[in-house]
């Protein structure tokens, strides 16, 4: 008998967080589904090697592979390293090479939360342009600043459509990392004021155009952004798999000249 219940539960759940049959596991996986099926019971207990290989098949996030190790009793296989650690330098240079390459325009890194890491000089002119400036030593969550009522909500002219969109995005990290963390910010987006019901007030055809901008306003002048976001390709520390660069694009002309208008004026 299993020592633990703990990995058994954790096995199904993601299992059936997969959509997958014990059949289809155990295929990809090479056992038998009767072994699995005692895995998932509880009635066998785990070597290391099988920990690794089902998370493995069932492309468990390195955090949760550490999860299911330390449930079936065995030590952690990754590690969680901070970003200003002294064996991260190449990767902070890859970062800040991105972000000074997406100058003028913003560029920033988050965390899996949405945690602000590192930000270019666009991203803290469109921010502080915004909402005026910025505590240096402040954290600041990016999913936050875009949900709440009184930080970017009031200059986003189209901020319905922005977030019912992000919200659908983490409530797709939170169905495939499993993580608490991220159940939980998900459920404090959704406690803001008026946001709950945009889940529900969802109208397909109402698109005008094959990208989502996302449509500022600030006195006389008008921005209109689009994204895109990247990760790590070969990540293996928990938190590079989960860190994100994100790049701010124009939508026209009369965006990209005003950015690039920024970045000529001397600093203050």
């Amino acid at each position: 008998m299993a020592r633990d219940h703990g990995f058994a539960t954790r096995l199904r759940e993601w299992r059936h967080r997969r959509g997958w049959s014990q059949l289809e596991l155990a295929g990809r996986t090479e056992i038998s589904q009767r072994h699995l099926s005692f895995l998932e019971l509880g009635r066998a207990a785990p070597s290391r090697d099988m920990v690794l290989r089902l998370a493995s098949a069932l492309d468990v996030p390195l955090r949760q592979h550490n999860a299911l190790l330390l449930a079936a009793g065995f030590a952690p296989a990754w590690q969680e390293t901070r970003l200003d650690a002294p064996e991260l330098a190449g990767v902070r240079d890859a970062l800040d090479y991105i972000l000074d390459q997406q100058e003028p325009f913003p560029g920033v890194a988050v965390d899996r939360d949405w945690k602000l890491l590192k930000a270019n000089s666009g991203a803290v002119r469109l921010v502080e342009f915004l909402v005026g400036p910025l505590d240096p030593k402040a954290e600041i969550n990016l999913a936050d600043a875009l949900v709440a009522p009184d930080v970017l909500r009031p200059y986003l002219v189209n901020w319905q459509d922005v977030v019912r969109y992000f919200l659908r995005s983490v409530e797709a990290d939170a169905a495939a990392d499993g993580r608490s963390e991220t159940a939980d910010l998900l459920e404090r987006l959704l406690s803001y004021e008026g946001v709950r019901p945009l889940l529900k007030a969802y109208t397909p055809d109402a698109a005008s155009g094959p990208i989502l901008p996302m449509h500022f306003n600030k006195g006389d002048v008008e921005l209109r952004l689009f994204t895109t976001i990247a990760t790590l390709g070969t990540p293996q520390d928990i938190m590079l798999q989960e860190l994100r660069i994100e790049c701010f694009f124009p939508m026209d002309r009369a965006t990209a000249a005003v950015l690039r208008g920024w970045a000529k004026k001397p600093a203050a």
